[in-house]
């Protein structure tokens, strides 16, 4: 089993930044790929962006490309989300998620998830 904790959410003004965090506990997430997804209210969870095991390979919704970057730290077996440039329509809770395998956007496709974390962007 494998445990996800996010972190770092709040209320910012459009133009702002934040990073999220990740924390995953349990058994070693090292060879999993991780993922970044978010629901607003009234709406489908949404892909953000994903990051292999050894982080040479991502991958972003168009919506976010430019402006979030993922990374991870093994040792810390944390994923961490930049988010640079933030609109209003990123407001949502972000959740973080893993899965055994290739990359994949689809929600469906992840085995963990974390209870999510609220983003809420001023305008």
């Amino acid at each position: 089993q494998v445990q996800l904790v996010e972190s770092g959410g709040g209320l910012v003004q459009a133009g702002g930044s934040l990073r999220l965090s990740c924390a995953a506990s349990g058994r070693t997430v090292s060879n999993y790929y991780m993922g970044w997804f978010r629901q607003a209210p009234g709406e489908e969870r949404e892909f953000v962006a994903t990051i292999s095991w050894g982080g040479g390979t991502t991958s972003y919704a168009d919506s976010v490309k430019g402006r979030f970057t993922i990374s991870r730290d093994n040792v810390k077996m944390t994923v961490y989300l930049q988010m640079n440039k933030l609109k209003p329509e990123d407001t949502a809770v972000y959740y973080c998620a893993a899965k055994a395998g290739g990359l994949e956007r689809r929600a469906a496709g992840y085995d963990y998830w974390g209870q999510g974390t609220q983003v809420t962007v001023s305008s």
